[in-house]
C-alpha cells in the first residue's frame, strides 16, 4: 500500500511567447491538478497567460505564478547578478501580473514557484530566500510556495507564516539535501520515461528518492512536478497519473491539501 495518501500533479505551462508555442498545454491541463504559469520574464506573455488561466479554470486546475529572471533568450536558466531588492520587485511584478489576469477570468492564483536559475539560487541562499519570500508574503500571505526541498525557502516561509508545498521534480536529479543538481551536469535532466516512472513509484511506495550520488533519501512531498518543455511531456504526465491512481493515491491540488505549513 502506498505511503502517500494524496498528491498533486503539477507542470510548468504557458512557456511560449507571441506566435511561438512550447508544450501541449491544453492537453496537459486535462491530466494535471495544478500548473505553474510563466509570467513573461523567462517565457510567456499576457495573452498566453490569460489563455492558460481560462483553460485551467474550465478544468478546475490550480494556477500559480512561475517567476524567474528577466531572461527570455536564456529561458531563465542563466545566472544573473541582480540586487536582492530589485529581484523582490521583479517577483512582485510577476505575481501581480498573473493575479490580475486570474481576477479578470474569475479565478484565483493559489500558489507561486521560483523558476530555473533564480529558483536554484533562492533554494541555496538563506539571505536571498528571506528577501524574496518576504516579498511574496507582503503581496499575498495566502499564497502557497511550491518548491523542491530547500531549507532556505522553507525556513523563510515559516518565519513569514506562509504555507509550503514541497515538490518532487520527477525529471530532475537532486543531491542528498534534495537540492537540484545543476543542469550542466551529466544526468541532471532525466529524459528516459521509464526512469522517471521508476522514481515516482519509489516515492509513492517508500517515501524515498535516490539522490544523484545513489543514496536513498527520505522525501515527504505534496506535489510531483514534470517539465512541460521536455520531450513527450504529455505522454509522460499521463503515465505518471496512471501510476498514482493505480496505487490508490488520491490526486488533490495543493490548495486543498492540509499540512503544508
Amino acid at each position: 500500500m502506498s505511503r502517500v495518501a494524496s498528491i498533486d500533479l503539477n507542470a510548468d505551462l504557458g512557456e511560449g511567447f507571441g506566435p511561438w508555442r512550447m508544450g501541449e498545454d491544453k492537453a496537459l491541463l486535462d491530466v494535471l491538478t495544478s500548473a505553474n504559469v510563466a509570467c513573461g520574464f523567462h517565457a510567456g506573455d499576457p495573452t498566453i497567460m490569460a489563455g492558460t488561466v481560462r483553460l485551467a479554470r474550465m478544468r478546475g486546475v490550480d494556477i500559480g505564478a512561475h517567476v524567474g529572471y528577466p531572461d527570455l533568450q536564456g529561458f531563465g536558466r542563466r545566472a544573473m547578478v541582480i540586487d536582492p531588492g530589485e529581484l523582490a520587485d521583479l517577483v512582485v511584478y510577476q505575481l501581480g501580473a498573473l493575479a490580475a489576469l486570474a481576477r479578470v477570468a474569475g479565478y484565483r492564483m493559489t500558489h507561486m514557484s521560483f523558476h530555473g536559475a533564480l529558483g536554484n539560487k533562492v533554494a541555496q541562499e538563506d539571505d536571498l530566500a528571506e528577501v524574496l519570500v518576504a516579498a511574496v508574503a507582503s503581496f499575498d500571505d495566502s499564497l502557497i510556495i511550491s518548491t523542491s526541498p530547500s531549507e532556505a525557502i522553507e525556513s523563510a516561509a515559516d518565519r513569514h507564516d506562509l504555507r509550503i508545498a514541497r515538490t518532487f521534480l520527477a525529471d530532475r536529479a537532486c543531491d542528498e539535501k534534495g537540492l537540484l543538481i545543476p543542469r550542466g551536469m551529466p544526468g541532471a535532466v532525466i529524459n528516459a520515461p521509464d526512469t522517471v516512472l521508476a522514481r515516482v513509484r519509489q516515492l509513492l511506495n517508500d517515501g524515498t528518492v535516490t539522490s544523484y550520488g545513489g543514496a536513498a533519501i527520505k522525501m515527504s512531498v505534496h506535489s510531483i512536478l514534470l517539465h512541460g518543455d521536455t520531450p513527450s511531456a504529455l505522454e509522460l504526465a499521463r503515465r505518471v497519473r496512471s501510476e498514482i491512481e493505480a496505487r490508490g493515491t488520491q490526486l488533490v491540488p495543493i490548495s486543498r491539501q492540509g499540512g503544508c505549513r
